[in-house]
């Protein structure tokens, strides 16, 4: 780590507490928001510990990379039915919270065709064996909360939101295995499927809801029979889009975006990429790649993710889903989410020679380590997983708890909105859709920043210190300067203005 040097002798010259825009001769127009151990959440900061010879993030606005889709979460079963359970007054403040424009201002979400662990049940829009044109099929399953939320959450949100939707499995009867879990898509159902996802869009259609795009099947490796699933080969997928869903789709007059794969983005994104995109004719229906993080607890993968981008440059390359799984929330306690308390799955049933990709690891640092490595790797979007949980986790038939950023006690209408909340607000907030990631430069390497340049002009950049002591930074824009600080273990973002 690069020290900084401050001669003893001339302490009180460099080492004041100002208002940093008042120190500089030729000043950016910047505000700075802080995350942090000590306490920040998401605060807007104005006065900045200024030292000489700062360690300098230089913006290069001339370098382009991939446009900004959008940031947020997830609409689950559990997630909306537990906001259902709160009084109104909090179920407002949550909503707000996310999809306000005093709060995360979420742009881009994900909810589930039929159920998923993360349900209250198992359920299917289509639950009448050999109904082949699919008369039987309805969404009333999520009627009662999905569906209210999705409208309540638009009803706040100024710029809407885009929403991509993702099945778990098909209805057992289409299934070799005639399961819930596991099991492939008999082909004699894969024209029924492909109009299964056609009458999905219709009747979200006829709700008020469009939805932006699907994936077309959750983490098709499969889960080991742990919840909902249904597998396929990067073949079978691959053919399944190109030859059925894709031309059902477009015949039916749908503009959804198809994404393909929909795992976790270790060497297996690389296969399917290969395949996805083999020529013009196997990749005319994908719009693009659907990833997730759980192959490590703090890897992403970026030469993984860097390849994909380069196997089809023009199109979306997204995170879909990420939690803190295998984990019981902690309550009330912001100290725990900052701390090396938390794991994943991978902990438990990770072969030898990859356990040291899931240490225990704080729930904060990997939020804003793969969000920044992300988009620095050509992503161009990131949802996490659930909005809301319990605190137990859930609730989850499959009993694979997990971490949201928003917890609740229904019983009790209360609401706590941990750190991992203030961290995704650092970027979906202030890094809005159509916003173009633009070059960086900086002189500490343990730092970790990423910069985008947003269609009103402004410039968000988001620095994250895992570090155990503050450090002063100083933020370059052509011949223009910002000179500010970063707490100790924090994420901020810089929003210059008119840059």
């Amino acid at each position: 780590m690069k020290k900084l040097m401050i001669p003893a002798g001339s302490l009180f010259l460099f080492l004041i507490l100002s208002l940093s825009s008042c120190m500089q001769p030729n000043p950016l127009d910047a505000e700075v928001y802080e995350t942090s151990e000590s306490g920040n959440q998401l605060t807007r900061l104005s006065e900045f510990l200024i030292v000489e010879n700062p360690l300098e993030i230089n913006i290069l606005p001339d370098e382009t990379f991939q446009t900004v889709t959008g940031f947020g979460g997830s609409f689950t079963e559990a997630s909306c039915y537990l906001l259902n359970r709160l009084s109104e007054a909090n179920r407002a403040k949550v909503l707000e919270a996310y999809f306000g424009e005093s709060g995360a201002r979420y742009s881009l979400t994900r909810t589930h065709i039929n159920s998923c662990d993360f349900s209250l049940s198992n359920y299917s829009y289509a639950p009448v064996a050999g109904d082949m044109k699919l008369d039987s099929f309805s969404i009333k399953e999520d009627m009662d909360d999905i569906v209210p939320i999705i409208k309540a959450a638009r009803a706040i949100s100024k710029d809407g939101f885009k929403i991509i939707s993702s099945p778990w499995t098909a209805p057992p009867w289409m299934k070799d295995n005639k399961d819930w879990r596991g099991g492939k898509l008999l082909p004699e159902y894969y024209d029924t499927w492909a109009l299964f996802f056609s009458k999905y869009l219709n009747a979200y259609q006829a709700q008020g809801i469009d939805i932006w795009g699907l994936t077309v099947e959750n983490e098709p490796l499969g889960n080991d029979g742990n919840w909902d699933s249904m597998h396929y080969t990067p073949e079978e997928m691959t053919q399944f889009v190109k030859n059925h869903l894709g031309p059902k789709l477009s015949a039916d007059g749908h503009k959804v975006k198809i994404l393909g794969f929909d795992q976790n983005r270790d060497e297996q994104l690389k296969k399917w990429v290969d395949v996805m995109f083999a020529d013009e004719a196997s990749g005319k229906y994908f719009d693009g790649t659907a990833v997730h993080w759980y192959a490590s607890t703090y890897d992403h993968f970026p030469e993984a993710l860097q390849y994909a981008h380069r196997k089809a440059p023009g199109k979306h390359l997204i995170n879909t889903e990420s939690c803190v799984d295998a984990q019981v929330p902690v309550w009330k306690n912001d100290a725990w989410y900052w701390s090396k308390e938390a794991t994943d799955w991978g902990w438990d049933w990770a072969p030898e020679d990859q356990k040291y990709l899931h240490p225990k690891y704080e729930p904060v640092f990997r939020y804003a380590r793969d969000i920044i490595g992300c988009l620095n790797s050509n992503v161009d979007g990131w949802v996490d997983w659930n909005m809301v949980l319990d605190k137990q986790g859930g609730p989850n038939w499959a009993k694979n708890w997990c971490v949201a950023p928003v917890i609740v006690d229904p019983d009790k209408d209360e609401v706590y909105f941990t750190p991992l909340y203030y961290t995704l607000a650092h970027f979906s907030r202030f890094i809005r859709p159509g916003a173009v990631r633009i070059g960086f430069n900086h002189t500490d390497n343990n730092l970790m920043v990423t910069a985008a340049r947003n269609p009103d002009g402004s410039i968000a950049v988001v620095v994250f210190n895992p570090e155990a002591q503050s450090k002063s930074l100083r933020l370059k824009l052509a011949k223009q300067t910002y000179d500010f600080s970063i707490a100790a273990k924090a994420v901020q973002t810089v929003v210059v203005r008119g840059g």
